[in-house]
């Protein structure tokens, strides 16, 4: 039964993936209170995708403006689910714009979001969830039912984060100077076009604030998925959007920061 095995492994992963750091924790606090800030403090550098998603896309970049097209295939082949190598610069580029854009949510806004509600230990939840539907939560005939559970569970858990972001970049896109305008307008016109009830939020912005055209059609596993387009054609996409997407991913990151920041205060001063 795929559904009740993908459902136990969902089950199992979140249990482990949070009462192990909570076990950790608590340990480290029996030592020394200094000792749990410390790894906590470690816990939830780990737990962010800043740096790495910057880094990651960065080396797509790298190789786009090398003019070594298989190069970026390769580079962005990491970061991605889709089939790369039918991909041209373009391809390539939006490919690489729009995870930036997705993990946006996904690897910084989201992260912060729990652990300012539940420290590394929501966090560690989060990511487990987060991590279980990038590897098996496809709709093709081995995980269909399999990835199922761990699907839902991320469609959930990310549906505040995933607006958030989206708000949180529409205001960096003021502050970094680019298309806020645009940002807001496509994001009210395509926060909806796409299969997951998340993903196109992040999306829009970015495709707004950089009035570029991203999504469309995609091959995962050889499969052609046909997806509505987001934003609209006003300019063609170039490696350079990359770095003004990493300038929005760092807004949001920043702003999140502040936010979750402020919260913990107003939660300390309570208590």
């Amino acid at each position: 039964n795929k559904l009740f095995a993908g459902g136990l492994l969902a089950f199992l992963t979140c249990l482990f993936s949070t009462l192990v750091p909570i076990g950790v924790l608590f340990g480290c606090y029996a030592v020394s209170p200094w000792l749990y800030a410390a790894v906590e403090a470690i816990f939830v550098c780990q737990l962010l995708s800043v740096k790495s998603l910057r880094t990651e896309s960065g080396y797509v970049y790298t190789e786009l403006e090398r003019g070594d097209l298989n190069g970026a295939r390769t580079a962005v082949s990491m970061i991605v689910g889709r089939d790369v190598n039918s991909l041209d610069g373009a391809g390539v580029t939006r490919a690489a714009v729009e995870t930036v854009a997705e993990n946006t949510a996904d690897g910084v806004v989201a992260p912060l979001f729990y652990m300012a509600f539940g420290g590394a230990a929501l966090g560690f939840l989060y990511k487990a969830v987060n991590t279980m539907d990038s590897m098996i939560g496809y709709k093709n005939d081995r995980y269909i039912l399999f990835g199922r559970v761990a699907a839902r569970l991320d469609d959930a858990l990310n549906f505040i984060p995933a607006r958030l972001a989206a708000l949180l970049m529409i205001s960096g896109a003021r502050l970094t100077g680019l298309d806020h305008r645009g940002a807001k307008r496509i994001y009210r016109r395509d926060k909806k076009n796409h299969a997951s009830p998340n993903s196109a939020h992040t999306e829009a912005v970015t495709a707004g604030a950089l009035n570029v055209r991203l999504a469309g059609d995609a091959y995962y596993f050889g499969v052609l998925h046909k997806k509505p387009y987001i934003g609209d054609d006003i300019r063609p996409i170039e490696p350079g959007d990359i770095l003004r997407a990493h300038r929005l991913e760092y807004a949001a990151a920043f702003l999140m920061l502040a936010l979750s920041l402020i919260f913990r205060g107003i939660v300390y001063a309570a208590l």
